[in-house]
């Protein structure tokens, strides 16, 4: 019997992630990628968008290569997390804006895999404020403003040419964060 692209695509994820954890409050990282698989579960996405959602950050945060997923998990989910991933050799600035330009024109499912891992990240975030307050932003590359006009941009970028209620769910979480003081 052969292993689903999903499961072989948390098998890396976990090896990827291993002993990582999450800027924002020292979490496993692995959690991350599984939280975004679960909402594009919920959202009826196909197994290749889910395993692309597993590992979204692998080619950016690990030794795996873009040849390592091909092989593995297949073009399709490749061209998913290419769309995804970050060049991490530039400025945070030219790369965060670079990244919003390609979502405007990304296929749907490299939308929904952005939009899942843009709501997780939202998410962790106003836990770790409630517990963190404004110390929260000291452990980001930018401030407060610069990352929620970064996560404006994105939004913008995602809404351009598709529709989606995980837009809705992304737009309402960046506006509770808007609201923090």
């Amino acid at each position: 019997m052969k292993i689903s692209v999903i499961e072989k695509a948390a098998q890396i994820a976990v090896v990827a992630h291993k002993n990582q954890v999450r800027k924002s409050d020292d979490t496993p990282y692995i959690v991350h990628p599984f939280m975004v698989a679960e909402k594009l579960i919920r959202y009826g996405f196909s197994d290749y968008t889910v395993a692309a959602g597993l590992v979204h950050d692998v080619i950016e945060d690990s030794d795996w290569t873009e040849a390592d997923i091909e092989k593995d998990l297949g073009d399709e989910v490749l061209e998913i997390v290419k769309y995804i991933s970050e060049n991490k050799t530039q400025v945070w600035e030219e790369r965060k804006q670079h990244y919003a330009e390609r979502m405007k024109e990304a296929p749907p499912e490299a939308k929904a895999v952005c939009a899942a891992d843009k709501i997780h990240n939202l998410e962790s975030s106003l836990i770790a404020y409630e517990e963190q307050g404004e110390n929260l932003w000291d452990k980001f590359n930018r401030g407060r403003d610069q990352k929620l006009e970064v996560e404006k941009l994105v939004l913008a970028s995602l809404k351009f040419n598709w529709d989606h209620p995980l837009l809705v769910e992304y737009e309402e979480l960046l506006g509770k964060m808007e609201k923090l003081k």
